[in-house]
Order: C-alpha cells, then sequence, then structure tokens
C-alpha cells in the first residue's frame, strides 16, 4: 500500500517548470528590439524618374521625399528644407551609420533636390541615395 502512494506521488511531481524558457524568450524578444534599426518612412507617394541604369539597393534607413509641389516629407511630416539638417544630426547620434534614400518625384525640381542632398550631407550623413524606377532600355 505504501508503494503505491509513492506512485501516486510522483505522478504529481512531474512536470515541467517553463520560467527558464520563458526567460531566454524574453532576452531575445529585448535583443531584436535593440538590434532593429527602424525605417522612417516619408509619408507620401512619389512617382520616380526612370533610370536605365538603376541598381537595387537595400533599404537606407530615412527617407526622405520631394514632391511635384516642391514640398519636402521627412518620417511622415512635412518640413522646412533648414530643418533637415538638424533632424539627421539627431538621428546620426542614435544611429550612427544611418544612411538616407530622397524619393523625389520626377516633376520636382533639380535645384530642390541639390538643396536636399546638401543639407544630408551637411548634416554627417555619408550614405545618400536618390531613389528611381529601373528602366526597360
Amino acid at each position: 500500500m505504501r508503494q503505491r502512494l509513492n506512485l501516486d506521488m510522483m505522478e504529481n511531481d512531474a512536470e515541467i517548470d517553463m520560467t527558464p524558457m520563458l526567460d531566454i524568450v524574453f532576452i531575445m524578444l529585448i535583443f531584436f528590439i535593440v538590434s532593429t534599426s527602424f525605417v522612417r518612412e516619408a509619408g507620401v507617394e512619389i512617382e520616380r524618374p526612370v533610370s536605365d541604369t538603376s541598381e537595387v539597393q537595400e533599404s537606407q534607413g530615412v527617407m526622405l521625399a520631394i514632391t511635384a509641389q516642391d514640398e519636402v516629407w521627412l518620417d511622415r511630416q512635412l518640413v522646412d528644407i533648414r530643418m533637415i539638417r538638424p533632424t539627421l544630426e539627431r538621428l546620426k547620434v542614435e544611429q550612427p551609420d544611418l544612411g538616407v534614400m530622397i524619393q523625389a518625384d520626377k516633376d520636382a525640381k533639380t535645384g530642390l533636390l541639390v538643396q536636399v542632398m546638401d543639407q544630408v550631407k551637411l548634416s554627417g550623413v555619408e550614405q545618400v541615395a536618390v531613389a528611381t524606377r529601373e528602366g526597360k532600355g
């Protein structure tokens, strides 16, 4: 009888402790959150110009958009061209290897594109690209 009671008690004690597995899952979650770089979208739709020599590149991190109405958008907000440099300098402190992708509408003024590129370069960002559509030529 005594042996039978011990077997019943042993069956009840055979549980798996999930605490270590949950600790590992939370540690992995924190690691992925910290190591992820977030892409900041421009916030407007742009009709990019066509280029026969365009190359596919990975995301740059920050998207700047220049509309056909010569508006500059950064992080889903309309910005003054003078605010591009301080904003990117602040973001560069948070992410030293920051890159910028400029999406200029095909009808946007070239002079404005050059001014935006100047502001990006003056902020210390070295990785700058201009988005185009792939041509069929």
